[in-house]
């Protein structure tokens, strides 16, 4: 982006814990300290205050809605805002919001831009229609090359439109050096972990095909029964499913090594409570960025080998990758990582660390964004 301040307004349904809205914060961020100004349209919500700190200036709007008329409401709402702050980007990371903020980006004659952050089924024409607005910007952004490939298989749109830019970690916050030791500790008193029990982390908000379920049959099939395993995320008042959780690891006889932790603001301190962290989604990630996450923080990542994992880790390297939806797979990998030697684990995590910071760092992405606004904005 030029010198010329510029303001770029990014839409989202609501500032909860995703990785839509960490991205969509660490690029506002970027833009402010760039000297630009950055709006957010969206509820409120658990990264509001990260927001806030970001200097993000934020528009409350309810751009979760998919009614059709409060869409059609919102579009005007838009319209009003991008008038009033003479915004020059208008920038959707989902798609409720994006079909307002579509319609209003072009009714004032000002550069579209959408980030496709899922692979977003199309079982019906309908909601093929539905997803279709994320690849109607003037640039649209995949966050894997797999993504960028899917995006091409669905719909007939200019290649040179898509852009790919990997997420990003930041490297001073999740830094294991950087944590102190106090901060892990707190953590485990509050999930009952016993000094020397081996931790087993699932970062990922509760709902189905994130792999919650496949992970608590995994910690039965282990040999490892003193393991216990941590999931962690928000279940988004998705309350029947975190029950049904809790049932099924009563049922497999692992009730007292599982741990709801819920929402936890301190992710570098939960991951470095860890010996490993998983990632075994039940259908493919558009990416994984908490896969990216742990590896900075220096831990061995297992995730199910498809999606955007294929380009996250090098397997054996930067971590490993199991056959997806194979619960005996996970147990073993689980079982031979606790088996091996405590230094080479350390080792591995370093190697993974470094393969995370060369790969997949903030600034890069940050960069890369304020180059692609750059380009639209001549």
């Amino acid at each position: 982006m030029n010198s010329q301040p510029r303001t770029i307004l990014q839409v989202l349904p609501r500032l909860d814990a995703g990785g839509a809205e960490r991205v969509a914060i660490e690029i506002a961020e970027a833009v402010r300290l760039a000297g630009h100004r950055s709006i957010i349209a969206a509820e409120d919500g658990h990264l509001s205050p990260l927001a806030t700190r970001a200097g993000v200036e934020l528009i409350q709007l309810d751009m979760s809605t998919k009614n059709p008329l409060k869409i059609w409401l919102n579009t005007k709402k838009l319209n009003a805002v991008i008038r009033e702050n003479h915004v020059d980007i208008v920038h959707a990371h989902s798609r409720a919001p994006a079909w307002s903020a579509y319609r209003a980006a072009k009714r004032a004659g000002i550069p579209f831009v959408t980030t496709y952050h899922g692979t977003y089924g199309e079982r019906t024409r309908l909601k093929k229609r539905y997803n279709q607005v994320m690849a109607q910007g003037d640039r649209v952004v995949a966050v894997s090359n797999f993504i960028a490939d899917l995006i091409k298989s669905r719909y007939n749109i200019d290649p040179e439109k898509i852009h790919v830019i990997h997420n990003g970690v930041d490297l001073r916050k999740f830094d294991p050096a950087a944590v102190r030791g106090d901060r892990a500790v707190r953590l485990a008193k509050e999930w009952r972990i016993e000094n020397g029990q081996p931790a087993i982390l699932l970062p990922a908000r509760l709902t189905g095909w994130k792999g919650q379920r496949l992970f608590i049959e995994a910690l039965a099939k282990m040999r490892h029964q003193e393991a216990v395993g941590i999931l962690i995320g928000s279940d988004q008042g998705r309350h029947k499913y975190t029950q049904e959780l809790m049932e099924l690891a009563e049922s497999l006889w692992v009730g007292g090594r599982l741990r709801l932790a819920g929402h936890v603001d301190d992710m570098p301190a939960a991951l470095k409570l860890a010996d490993i962290v998983v990632n075994c989604s039940t259908e493919p990630e558009a990416f994984g960025r908490t896969i990216i996450e742990a590896q900075a923080m220096g831990k061995v990542v297992v995730a199910a080998g498809h999606g955007g994992a294929h380009e996250t880790i090098i397997p054996d390297v930067s971590g490993f990758l199991v056959p997806p939806n194979d619960a005996g797979a996970l147990a073993s990998i689980f079982d031979a990582i606790l088996e091996g030697d405590a230094d080479l684990r350390l080792a591995f995590g370093a190697r993974a660390r470094e393969e995370a910071g060369a790969r997949f760092s903030l600034a890069a992405m940050q960069t890369r964004y304020l180059n692609l606004y750059g380009e639209l904005l001549g």
